[in-house]
Protein backbone atom coordinates (compact mmCIF):
# COMPACT_ATOMS: atom_id res chain seq x y z
CA UNK A 1 0.00 0.00 0.00
CA UNK A 2 2.93 2.39 1.36
CA UNK A 3 4.94 1.83 -1.81
CA UNK A 4 1.91 2.20 -4.38
CA UNK A 5 1.40 5.42 -2.84
CA UNK A 6 5.41 6.74 -3.97
CA UNK A 7 6.40 5.85 -0.26
CA UNK A 8 10.09 3.83 -0.25
CA UNK A 9 8.68 1.77 2.92
CA UNK A 10 5.42 -0.63 3.93
CA UNK A 11 4.31 -0.71 7.39
CA UNK A 12 2.91 -4.32 8.17
CA UNK A 13 1.77 -3.79 11.85
CA UNK A 14 3.38 -7.27 12.37
CA UNK A 15 5.62 -7.36 15.58
CA UNK A 16 7.70 -9.41 13.15
CA UNK A 17 8.63 -6.44 11.33
CA UNK A 18 7.01 -2.91 12.46
CA UNK A 19 4.32 -1.58 13.93
CA UNK A 20 1.51 1.12 13.07
CA UNK A 21 -0.65 3.74 14.92
CA UNK A 22 -4.21 2.91 14.43
CA UNK A 23 -6.04 6.41 14.83
CA UNK A 24 -8.27 5.85 17.62
CA UNK A 25 -6.62 3.42 19.76
CA UNK A 26 -5.52 4.45 23.10
CA UNK A 27 -1.86 5.40 23.74
CA UNK A 28 -0.23 5.84 26.91
CA UNK A 29 2.16 8.85 28.15
CA UNK A 30 4.59 7.21 29.49
CA UNK A 31 5.24 5.23 26.24
CA UNK A 32 5.08 8.00 24.20
CA UNK A 33 7.59 10.38 26.13
CA UNK A 34 9.88 7.26 25.68
CA UNK A 35 9.36 7.23 22.33
CA UNK A 36 10.54 10.95 21.69
CA UNK A 37 13.81 10.22 23.97
CA UNK A 38 14.72 7.17 22.05
CA UNK A 39 13.72 7.26 18.38
CA UNK A 40 16.76 8.08 16.76
CA UNK A 41 18.04 4.91 18.92
CA UNK A 42 18.94 1.53 16.91
CA UNK A 43 20.38 -1.44 17.16
CA UNK A 44 23.25 -2.41 15.38
CA UNK A 45 26.79 -4.60 15.58
CA UNK A 46 30.15 -3.91 15.33
CA UNK A 47 31.01 -3.20 11.20
CA UNK A 48 27.63 -3.09 10.21
CA UNK A 49 26.06 -0.19 8.72
CA UNK A 50 22.57 -0.58 8.76
CA UNK A 51 20.03 -1.38 11.30
CA UNK A 52 19.53 -4.81 13.00
CA UNK A 53 16.07 -6.02 12.64
CA UNK A 54 14.94 -7.49 15.48
CA UNK A 55 11.96 -9.23 15.75
CA UNK A 56 9.78 -10.39 18.85
CA UNK A 57 6.59 -12.09 19.57
CA UNK A 58 5.03 -12.51 22.88
CA UNK A 59 6.14 -15.89 24.13
CA UNK A 60 3.56 -17.35 25.14
CA UNK A 61 0.68 -17.35 22.48
CA UNK A 62 2.77 -16.71 19.70
CA UNK A 63 6.34 -18.75 20.00
CA UNK A 64 9.53 -17.51 18.19
CA UNK A 65 13.09 -18.76 18.49
CA UNK A 66 16.04 -17.20 18.82
CA UNK A 67 13.66 -13.98 18.58
CA UNK A 68 13.03 -11.68 21.74
CA UNK A 69 10.04 -12.30 23.81
CA UNK A 70 7.24 -9.53 25.43
CA UNK A 71 7.20 -12.20 28.49
CA UNK A 72 10.64 -12.87 28.33
CA UNK A 73 12.06 -9.45 28.38
CA UNK A 74 9.58 -8.43 31.31
CA UNK A 75 10.52 -11.38 33.06
CA UNK A 76 14.20 -10.37 32.80
CA UNK A 77 13.15 -6.57 33.65
CA UNK A 78 11.74 -7.37 36.65
CA UNK A 79 15.03 -9.83 37.72
CA UNK A 80 16.66 -6.43 37.47
CA UNK A 81 18.32 -6.63 34.05
CA UNK A 82 18.85 -3.45 31.92
CA UNK A 83 17.13 -2.79 28.60
CA UNK A 84 20.87 -3.32 26.95
CA UNK A 85 21.04 -6.52 28.99
CA UNK A 86 17.50 -7.85 28.12
CA UNK A 87 18.61 -7.32 24.12
CA UNK A 88 21.96 -9.09 24.81
CA UNK A 89 20.07 -11.43 26.11
CA UNK A 90 18.30 -12.31 23.39
CA UNK A 91 20.51 -11.00 20.57
CA UNK A 92 23.47 -11.92 21.37
CA UNK A 93 26.04 -9.99 23.08
CA UNK A 94 27.77 -7.78 20.40
CA UNK A 95 24.60 -5.64 19.57
CA UNK A 96 24.74 -1.87 21.01
CA UNK A 97 22.44 1.31 20.85
CA UNK A 98 23.22 3.64 17.72
CA UNK A 99 22.24 6.90 17.82
CA UNK A 100 21.54 8.05 14.03
CA UNK A 101 23.04 11.19 12.82
CA UNK A 102 20.76 12.31 10.59
CA UNK A 103 17.00 11.76 10.72
CA UNK A 104 15.04 12.43 7.25
CA UNK A 105 12.39 15.03 7.59
CA UNK A 106 14.07 17.04 10.34
CA UNK A 107 16.66 20.26 9.31
CA UNK A 108 18.96 19.17 11.67
CA UNK A 109 19.95 16.49 14.54
CA UNK A 110 20.06 16.88 17.92
CA UNK A 111 22.90 19.62 19.10
CA UNK A 112 23.60 16.48 21.48
CA UNK A 113 23.43 19.02 24.56
CA UNK A 114 20.21 21.07 26.06
CA UNK A 115 20.38 24.40 24.65
CA UNK A 116 19.43 26.88 27.90
CA UNK A 117 20.29 30.43 28.57
CA UNK A 118 24.04 31.13 28.26
CA UNK A 119 23.96 28.57 25.36
CA UNK A 120 25.33 29.85 21.90
CA UNK A 121 26.42 29.41 18.34
CA UNK A 122 24.53 27.89 15.29
CA UNK A 123 22.07 25.62 16.53
CA UNK A 124 20.83 28.59 18.71
CA UNK A 125 20.19 30.32 15.93
CA UNK A 126 18.38 27.68 13.82
CA UNK A 127 15.95 26.85 16.96
CA UNK A 128 15.40 30.68 17.11
CA UNK A 129 14.58 30.96 13.22
CA UNK A 130 12.06 27.74 13.87
CA UNK A 131 10.54 29.22 16.85
CA UNK A 132 9.95 32.52 15.39
CA UNK A 133 8.52 30.74 11.99
CA UNK A 134 6.39 28.91 14.58
CA UNK A 135 4.90 31.72 16.20
CA UNK A 136 3.75 33.93 13.28
CA UNK A 137 1.50 30.49 13.07
CA UNK A 138 1.10 29.86 16.71
CA UNK A 139 0.69 33.62 18.39
CA UNK A 140 0.66 32.40 21.71
CA UNK A 141 4.57 31.35 21.35
CA UNK A 142 6.74 34.79 21.68
CA UNK A 143 8.80 35.75 18.85
CA UNK A 144 12.11 35.65 19.11
CA UNK A 145 14.84 37.53 17.31
CA UNK A 146 17.81 34.92 16.02
CA UNK A 147 20.94 36.62 17.60
CA UNK A 148 22.65 32.74 18.28
CA UNK A 149 22.35 33.92 21.88
CA UNK A 150 20.03 31.94 24.13
CA UNK A 151 18.54 34.68 26.75
CA UNK A 152 15.40 35.13 28.42
CA UNK A 153 13.20 35.60 25.54
CA UNK A 154 14.24 32.54 23.81
CA UNK A 155 13.93 30.48 26.73
CA UNK A 156 10.04 32.03 27.19
CA UNK A 157 9.39 31.37 23.50
CA UNK A 158 10.74 27.89 24.10
CA UNK A 159 8.49 27.57 27.62
CA UNK A 160 5.29 28.50 25.52
CA UNK A 161 5.89 26.63 22.89
CA UNK A 162 6.31 23.52 25.48
CA UNK A 163 3.12 24.63 27.18
CA UNK A 164 1.05 24.76 23.47
CA UNK A 165 2.37 21.21 22.99
CA UNK A 166 2.30 19.30 25.84
CA UNK A 167 5.77 18.90 26.98
CA UNK A 168 7.52 19.53 30.32
CA UNK A 169 7.51 23.73 30.63
CA UNK A 170 11.32 24.23 31.89
CA UNK A 171 12.71 26.68 28.98
CA UNK A 172 15.12 23.98 28.23
CA UNK A 173 16.00 22.65 24.80
CA UNK A 174 15.89 19.35 25.65
CA UNK A 175 16.13 16.48 23.51
CA UNK A 176 12.16 16.06 22.49
CA UNK A 177 11.58 19.87 22.90
CA UNK A 178 14.29 19.90 19.80
CA UNK A 179 12.45 17.29 17.55
CA UNK A 180 8.94 18.50 18.39
CA UNK A 181 10.21 22.15 17.57
CA UNK A 182 11.71 20.50 14.13
CA UNK A 183 8.68 18.91 13.95
CA UNK A 184 6.43 21.58 13.57
CA UNK A 185 8.01 23.47 12.06
CA UNK A 186 8.47 21.36 8.75
CA UNK A 187 4.79 21.14 9.45
CA UNK A 188 4.68 25.41 9.10
CA UNK A 189 6.92 25.69 6.41
CA UNK A 190 5.22 23.30 4.00
CA UNK A 191 2.02 24.10 4.86
CA UNK A 192 3.62 27.79 3.82
CA UNK A 193 4.85 26.37 0.58
CA UNK A 194 1.67 24.89 -0.31
CA UNK A 195 -0.09 28.24 -0.04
Amino acid sequence: MYRNQGYDFTITSSTAYDHKWIYGRNIYESISQIVDEIFDSYLSRPDVKQPILTQYCDGRQVTCPNWMTQWGSCSLGERGYSPIEILRHFYGSSIYINTAEQISGIPSSWPGENLTIGSSGQKVTQLQEQLDAIATVYTAIPRVAPDGFYGPNTAASVREFQSVFGLPQTGVTDFPTWYKISHIYVGITRIAELV
